[in-house]
């Protein structure tokens, strides 16, 4: 399905697994899909504010997520509600699915923030990723994860992710 911008936006709900089971559903605008990157917008998905110490997410924030069927992540561009870019959101994931109106992602638990600035690039959630057991029960997975982590970073430290997003 190919979504340009003389088209109206389709709805997709999306889907974020974790271990098997569903993390959080959400609706999303369907931005564009080229067949390998598929583009959605949605407002913060959550009641009330999630603050992180180094970017606070809060309602009125409105998340541009790029989502790949190739690729083990997905980027997130975080917008508060004047439109001000807060940075990115990167959740490492298996590539993602759409399907029936469902773009299914299955969460790694790895994730990465870079502030707009780009004076912030935090790897995150490595505790839990050490802990998730994936190592052991599927270590191709696992490396996957690690290297499309370090893949982001490198692009986070480097000038950001406009030429991946493009």
């Amino acid at each position: 399905m190919s979504v340009n911008s003389a088209e109206p936006a389709a709805e997709v709900e999306v889907v974020l697994l974790k271990a098997g089971r569903t993390k959080i559903r959400y609706p999303a605008r369907l931005v564009s899909d080229n067949g390998v990157r598929v583009v959605v917008r949605a407002a913060w998905a959550s009641e009330g504010v999630r603050d992180f110490g180094f970017v606070r997410f809060e309602p009125g924030d409105v998340f541009t997520e790029h989502y790949w069927r190739d690729r083990w992540y997905a980027v997130k561009e975080v917008r508060d509600a004047r439109g001000t870019l807060k940075g990115w959101y990167c959740d490492i994931t298996r590539p993602a699915t759409l399907s029936g109106g469902e773009l299914v992602v299955e969460d790694l638990d790895l994730d990465l923030w870079r502030s707009a600035d780009g004076t912030d690039v935090v790897r995150l959630d490595e505790d839990e990723f050490a802990e998730s057991g994936l190592v052991e029960s599927d270590p191709e997975a696992a490396a996957a994860a690690v290297a499309a982590l370090d893949e982001l970073e490198l692009l986070a430290r480097e000038g950001g992710f406009t030429a991946l997003l493009g």
